[in-house]
């Protein structure tokens, strides 16, 4: 993916800020993808990439294929962050990833820089357990990151979990080199420079901690978009549900007593569970049933001379 002028990250900013409003109001994607091309500023080709992603949901209902399409626009992170939103299996929310994507693209508005963007990229798909392998690879896409990045952001995979993420920050960074070059002055590093002295420093006071802090430092101090955070479960919200369900089952039980002070009939239909309205089909639900049999008579066998059954003294010859 190219760098894209100013204009272009400010429209993309705006629209999936707009696209993330619109279907929380109820809109569906198809007609917010209709409508949104005419807002867009038409000196940007936005609106004509917006155009075939309309063409390809009205298709598949999926715009991550349209966004993999034109990778001279959309960066590879987008179109994986989109993937995985869209995904059948995953619990990844397709709000969350609108969101992380217009803060990326007002900080590319803003004049991004190498170290910044990894570290946001690198957060957004730790946070969201997108995957580290599919991730990096995604993030190494971006022409953003020269050939020096790519490859560090390559040997990433061999790295994590071996080592500090605050290490591996660390020892890339300018801070380190003048830490080696105070007791070696003619120290020269074995790996390209990737961070600045602000970013050593706030790694290195971070070492051993976790990474959550070492991200809040970074954006506090240095300015970094911050990851939107994964909504968490809340507990007034499932109170609230409990307790609308606890007033229908009353109302319910009122118009049952209601009918029968009154003299009328009880309504089963009120108060009978459908089956569409259970977690699941209920035991034994489809199961042919089998009405009892009245028990056959005992058949009487051969009375002798003296009243007592007659014996049979009677084999079946041998098989074979």
């Amino acid at each position: 993916m190219p760098n894209l002028d100013r204009d272009e990250y400010i429209e993309q900013a705006y629209f999936f800020a707009a696209i993330r409003e619109r279907l929380a109001d109820g809109y569906p994607a198809q007609e917010i993808l209709a409508r949104i091309g005419e807002e867009l500023l038409s000196t940007t080709n936005l609106p004509r990439a917006v155009s075939y992603m309309q063409a390809e949901c009205k298709l598949t209902g999926h715009i991550a294929p349209a966004m993999r399409a034109m990778p001279h626009y959309f960066s590879p992170f987008q179109t994986f962050v989109v993937e995985k939103a869209e995904a059948e299996i995953g619990r990844f929310d397709f709000d969350q990833a609108l969101l992380i994507l217009e803060r990326e693209a007002r900080y590319r508005a803003e004049g991004a820089t190498p170290a910044g963007m990894f570290v946001y990229q690198f957060e957004a798909i730790a946070r969201n357990r997108l995957g580290y392998r599919d991730g990096l690879r995604a993030m190494a896409g971006d022409d953003l990151f020269d050939d020096d990045w790519r490859e560090y952001i390559s040997t990433l995979l061999s790295r994590l979990g071996d080592v500090d993420f605050a290490d591996l920050i660390f020892v890339r960074s300018e801070f380190f080199l003048k830490e080696r070059r105070k007791k070696d002055p003619e120290h020269q590093p074995k790996f390209p420079i990737l961070f600045g002295e602000k970013e050593g420093k706030i790694a290195r006071a971070h070492r051993g901690r976790d990474p959550a802090y070492l991200f809040s430092a970074l954006q506090r101090q240095l300015g970094y978009p911050e990851v939107p955070r994964p909504k968490r479960y809340s507990e007034a919200e499932a109170k609230v549900v409990a307790l609308e369900q606890r007033v229908i089952q009353l109302e319910n039980r009122l118009k049952v007593l209601e009918n029968e002070i009154n003299g009328k009939d009880v309504d089963l239909s009120q108060v009978i569970v459908k089956p569409d309205e259970t977690a699941g089909v209920p035991a034994g639900w489809g199961r042919k049933e089998t009405k009892p049999q009245p028990p056959k008579p005992a058949r009487e066998s051969p009375r002798g001379e003296g009243g007592e059954p007659e014996s049979w003294d009677f084999h079946y010859p041998p098989l074979g």
